[in-house]
């Protein structure tokens, strides 16, 4: 009697497409017959109830007809793993020839042994990523500034715009390629022969040739140089925080150019400290303003504020201005500027001014 095929994969009926895909990648990993642990018979039966559980329709069908769906006699719904290789152009599902499975979410477990799934496209080359640093003050954090760096790194040679002739060169398509910029390889494995695709190295990837390379950069499109590129810094932005610039790295020929990564540091302030999107300072007072009170000038980001000192303020009391302190990164509004008082004790005062303070019962 056939195994059922929710028990070859380990799951409930119940299970869900996605949970049926995930058994059938672990199992197909574990006993994939080119791993040398692998088993072609147990691979070649978890493959088939993958072919049915994943497909609605298929499972319908399994759900209603059972072992007969899968019986050689072809009842009602029957479906025989067999006849569906032959169908498919291929003799049996291990013996060769063009055995073309309608994997879908098979391919990536394929791609690991064969690399790349049935049919799939190449990915394109893609250049380097480049990373910098930049130092900006602690009110350009604040209130965010724009700085232009001039970054030495990869890029398009200059003297043939990249596309690796001398100018004037005559430039044809690519015989290899046929001007695609691909190539096609077949590769023989025991599900058959699977077609997978490539960049040309013939012409990497762009699809045509020149017959005069470019003398400056010997044909590759690329040349050692400096570009001008314009940073805006957000503001709020915070110490340690980057920035990404897509397409500002280095380029490479027939692909895609990379990215830049601004590593952000913040110089310190000698008036502010930041506490996440708080600013924090400290205010010294007289002991006759701390019993007295008084008004000040507080000096905030945004210039002086005045602050009202209560009668009897104690030391280390702290104040909030609001919405003077850091704009929030990815939200609106700003945090606050915590003023945080302290009384100065002063030393060596003279015998009347402490007669004063005796009499004041301070």
């Amino acid at each position: 009697m056939a195994k059922d095929y929710y028990d070859v994969l380990g799951v409930s009926k119940s299970a869900s497409a996605d949970e049926i895909k995930k058994a059938f990648r672990k199992l197909a990993h574990e006993h994939h017959p080119d791993k040398g642990n692998g088993n072609a018979d147990k691979f070649k039966e978890i493959s088939q109830a993958y072919q049915t559980l994943s497909k609605p329709e298929k499972r319908k069908q399994y759900d209603q007809f059972g072992q007969s769906f899968n019986g050689a006699s072809g009842g009602p719904g029957g479906f025989n793993y067999q006849d569906f290789a032959r169908s498919q152009g291929g003799g049996s599902p291990f013996g060769g020839g063009n055995v073309n499975f309608d994997f879908g979410d098979m391919g990536d477990v394929f791609g690991s042994f064969f690399g790349g799934g049935g049919g799939g496209q190449a990915k394109s080359a893609r250049g380097a990523d480049v990373q910098i640093e930049l130092s900006i003050d602690f009110e350009q954090s604040v209130f965010g500034v724009e700085k232009e760096v001039n970054l030495q790194k990869r890029v398009l040679c200059d003297h043939c715009g990249g596309n690796g002739a001398e100018p004037g060169a005559k430039i044809e398509d690519c015989s290899t390629c046929k001007g695609t910029g691909r190539v096609n390889k077949v590769q023989q494995t025991i599900l058959g022969n699977f077609q997978t695709q490539s960049a040309c190295s013939d012409c990497h990837g762009e699809g045509q040739k020149v017959d005069k390379k470019c003398s400056k950069c010997d044909g590759k499109g690329i040349a050692h140089g400096s570009e001008k590129i314009k940073i805006k810094i957000p503001a709020g932005i915070s110490d340690g925080q980057s920035i990404r610039l897509g397409g500002k790295g280095e380029p490479v020929r027939g692909g895609s150019t990379g990215d830049l990564y601004v590593h952000v540091r913040v110089k310190a302030s000698r008036k502010f400290k930041r506490d996440n999107s708080n600013i924090v300072s400290d205010y010294h007072i007289s002991i006759k303003q701390a019993v007295l009170g008084d008004k000040v000038d507080i000096e905030t980001v945004d210039g002086s504020v005045k602050l009202k000192i209560p009668e009897g303020t104690q030391s280390h009391t702290q104040f909030r201005l609001s919405s003077k302190g850091v704009p929030h990164l990815q939200s609106r509004g700003r945090g606050d500027h915590l003023v945080t008082v302290i009384v100065d004790i002063p030393k060596g005062i003279s015998r009347g001014k402490k007669k004063q303070l005796d009499e004041l019962n301070i």
